[in-house]
């Protein structure tokens, strides 16, 4: 089972889309020597780290489940609200698994990443679980009601 931490880099991902391929000479700035100076701003003025610390590392498989859950979730969501951080991936957390070969995909709700108080739901104890196939074919959901 994944950390919170985790979770939070797989969210940022899937929720980012991914990034532009880099270029050996894209986002460094040169040194005299025709080195690159570390942490120092590129054009875009990204201060590139000198240290990743990966919050997470996951499978390629399941970065496919987690955003095929999560595409499903936001699907779901009214289209009038589009644009809302309730209804973003900011404020979904990603929880991935798996079982004899499937995914499990649990999406929660954080309304707290979106100004609300800590535990703010507007649905009581509201979630998502989905089983995928390593390929990112959403299998099946499962709704649960207390």
């Amino acid at each position: 089972m994944l950390k919170p931490h985790h979770v939070l880099l797989l969210v940022s991902l899937v929720a980012d889309g991914g990034s532009a391929p880099s270029r050996p000479d894209a986002g460094t700035s040169a040194k005299p020597d025709g080195g690159v100076v570390a942490g120092a701003p590129d054009a875009a003025g990204i201060p590139w780290p000198t240290d990743l610390r990966p919050l997470a590392t996951l499978d390629g498989p399941a970065v496919l489940a987690a955003n095929a859950a999560l595409q499903r979730v936001l699907a779901s969501f009214p289209k009038q609200d589009a644009g809302a951080c309730e209804s973003s991936a900011r404020s979904l957390d990603v929880v991935v698994g798996l079982e004899g070969g499937i995914y499990f995909v649990r999406v929660d709700r954080r309304l707290d990443r979106c100004g609300w108080p800590m535990g703010s739901q507007l649905e009581f104890d509201w979630f998502e679980l989905y089983a995928v196939s390593p390929e990112g074919k959403v299998l099946g959901r499962r709704a649960f009601m207390p």
